[in-house]
């Protein structure tokens, strides 16, 4: 089965190469990495949430459990990625993660008037980095209770 038409459970959001493979490899540590689609760029995460460009195969139905996002991305910065998922009626109920090395009051602030589940700073010892993010895996995959839809 492809992983277009198979469940994602993480869609990571992330720019940089070094920050992504640490993210990838916490979460293997913790056996979460299995159903996970990275994507480089604000411009592919929509392509990706919203079944279009090189993702047109799969199902928008078939959204990820959680996004890890990042802020400063290329092509569509991560507010505007934040944005978009939360205004869509079909992708407004997944869990958005900010997981950025922006700590400005205003990105925080802006970022929850648009609905974010979390803001996380990202760490900067390896070790530490590993450490979050294999625990926002832990609690969005398998202690988080979702909402069961359709809601009546």
């Amino acid at each position: 089965m492809s992983i277009l038409t198979e469940d994602v459970e993480i869609l990571l959001v992330e720019d940089n190469p070094t920050d992504a493979e640490l993210a990838v490899v916490a979460l293997k540590e913790r056996n979460l990495a299995n159903k996970l689609v990275w994507v480089k760029d604000g411009a592919e995460a929509l392509d990706f949430l919203f079944a279009a460009g090189a993702y047109v195969g799969r199902k928008v139905e078939n959204g990820p459990k959680v996004v890890l996002l990042d802020l400063r991305l290329p092509k569509v910065d991560g507010l505007e990625v934040l944005r978009r998922i939360k205004a869509d009626e079909r992708t407004k109920r997944i869990p958005v993660v900010v997981l950025t090395s922006s700590k400005e009051d205003r990105d925080v602030a802006e970022c929850y008037s648009l609905g974010v589940n979390s803001y996380i700073g990202k760490p900067v010892e390896f070790e530490e980095f590993a450490k979050v993010v294999s625990e926002l895996g832990l609690y969005w995959l398998l202690i988080n209770q979702p909402p069961v839809y359709p809601v009546k």
